[in-house]
């Protein structure tokens, strides 16, 4: 296994396409095919399956190409640390349910300790997606929630995962509601006060289970429901709309000032919202000082 078949097989994935991704490589596409082919015999597994619309990553394939990742990304920055004159460039990235302390603690890291050149990405990512960014390590750190109802399916996929949870902080169910909101004025709503208002809820595409649900009590029913795929559009219906959501309770003032809130949910149950991360991946520096930042202001909610 070398270092080329590594990055040839990066590509392909990222391409979805042997002959494009010999085009962008520069080589033909028997030499790229061969390359491949002599690679997945060495490993014995299929890495791509092939089809008359091109090529798609089998599911050994998946976890293959993220340790492939991470072993070219490490090589580029000791490359560029003791071979060339560049400064090596850093990598970090996170996937995550719609927290904004999340997003937070990710803005004081790039802001205190990016350096000059660096890549990193954080994904507002669905549930299922996220636990696949861990597991494929093309997420150092993923950020969910377990309650009651979800667990066991979740913790199962953990585990064929080899997948660990780590608890962050527990809360109660809260309801968010924009501060002209009927209900505003309320210490604590009931459920069946919400029963005339629009439910939000964050999509999960394909896997829509009511077990992947960013939402707990997801599987009630409720006359009005509206499902987005980001936090902004979940706010302007919160306030245009009168919608609400149920959550942790965890929403920061200072990224949308005063004008949503977060009132408690008369309904007995815990949220434990939690990081994630492969048991055979080890933090990188910048890992290890974003959960430390997860955590203090985990400590502060």
């Amino acid at each position: 296994m070398t270092l080329q078949q590594l990055k040839y097989a990066l590509e392909i994935a990222s391409k979805g396409s042997m002959n494009e991704a010999a085009k962008s490589l520069f080589i033909s596409q028997p030499s790229l095919s061969n390359a491949i082919k002599e690679l997945e015999q060495e490993i014995k597994i299929t890495i791509f399956v092939r089809t008359n619309r091109g090529v798609t990553v089998s599911n050994e394939g998946s976890e293959f190409l993220g340790y492939a990742r991470q072993v070219l990304q490490q090589f580029n920055m000791l490359e560029e640390k003791y071979i060339s004159e560049k400064t090596a460039k850093q990598h970090f990235s996170v996937s995550s349910q719609h927290y904004t302390f999340a997003a937070n603690a990710f803005v004081e890291l790039v802001k205190e300790f990016g350096a000059s050149e660096y890549e990193f990405t954080f994904r507002e990512s669905k549930t299922y997606e996220i636990i696949e960014d861990v597991k494929n390590l093309r997420s150092e750190l993923g950020i969910i929630y377990l309650s009651n109802y979800n667990e066991a399916v979740i913790s199962k996929l953990l585990s064929e995962g080899n997948i660990s949870f780590s608890e962050l902080f527990t809360a109660k169910p809260h309801v968010f509601i924009s501060k002209s909101h009927p209900l505003s004025d309320k210490e604590s709503i009931n459920m069946d006060e919400l029963d005339d208002y629009p439910c939000l809820s964050f999509e999960q595409g394909e896997y829509n289970s009511f077990y992947f649900s960013e939402e707990i009590l997801s599987t009630r029913s409720v006359k009005k429901s509206i499902k987005v795929s980001d936090r902004a559009a979940i706010v302007n219906f919160m306030i245009g709309l009168d919608g609400y959501t149920i959550s942790s309770g965890v929403f920061p003032r200072y990224l949308h000032g005063d004008e949503i809130i977060a009132v408690p949910l008369n309904f007995d149950e815990v949220i434990r919202v939690g990081t994630i991360k492969h048991r055979d991946l080890t933090l990188t520096r910048l890992g290890e000082i974003y959960l430390e930042a997860l955590k203090k202001f985990a400590q502060g909610l």
